[in-house]
C-alpha cells in the first residue's frame, strides 16, 4: 500500500471515529442518565449537570480525532503555502471550540485547574487517587 493512500485511510478512520465518539456520546449518556437515575445513584437536581459534562466530553474528544484527521491528511498531501494555511485554520477554529467548551464544563481555564483554592477541576469528587476517575465521575 501506498503511503499516501494509507495515511488518506488513516485520516478517513480518525474522522469516522471522531464522529462516531460524537453521536455514540449524544446516544449514550440520556441512557446512561436513565439507568443511574433509575437505581437511584444520581439527583434530579445533578442530573442536567451530569449529561452536559457527558455530551461535553465526547464532543471534546471527538473533535481531537478530527484534528487528528485534518493534521494526517495535510501532512500526507504535497507541502503547499495554501494546504498549511487551511489546517492552521482548521485547527485553530477546532482548538478554539475545545478550549471554550472545556471552560463551559469546567468552569477555568485549563492552564488554572490544578491550582490551590479552585473548587472545580481535577480536584472536584473522587479523585484518581481516591478510587474514582480523574474527572470524579
Amino acid at each position: 500500500m501506498e503511503l499516501k493512500a494509507f495515511a488518506e485511510l488513516a485520516a478517513s478512520i480518525f474522522e469516522a471515529a471522531g464522529i462516531s465518539v460524537m453521536l455514540g456520546g449524544a446516544a449514550l449518556a440520556p441512557l446512561i442518565l436513565l439507568y443511574r437515575r433509575w437505581k437511584g445513584g444520581l439527583r434530579i437536581q445533578d442530573a442536567y449537570r451530569w449529561i452536559r459534562n457527558h455530551l461535553g466530553l465526547s464532543i471534546l474528544l471527538g473533535l481531537e480525532l478530527l484534528v487528528a484527521a485534518d493534521i494526517v491528511r495535510t501532512v500526507s498531501q504535497a507541502p503547499s503555502l495554501n494546504g498549511v494555511l487551511i489546517l492552521g485554520l482548521i485547527v485553530l477554529i477546532r482548538t478554539f471550540l475545545s478550549i471554550t467548551l472545556e471552560v463551559e464544563l469546567e468552569g477555568v481555564w485549563p492552564w488554572q485547574r490544578s491550582r490551590p483554592g479552585n473548587r472545580r477541576g481535577l480536584t472536584r469528587g473522587r479523585g484518581a487517587d481516591r478510587g474514582g476517575s480523574p474527572r470524579g465521575w
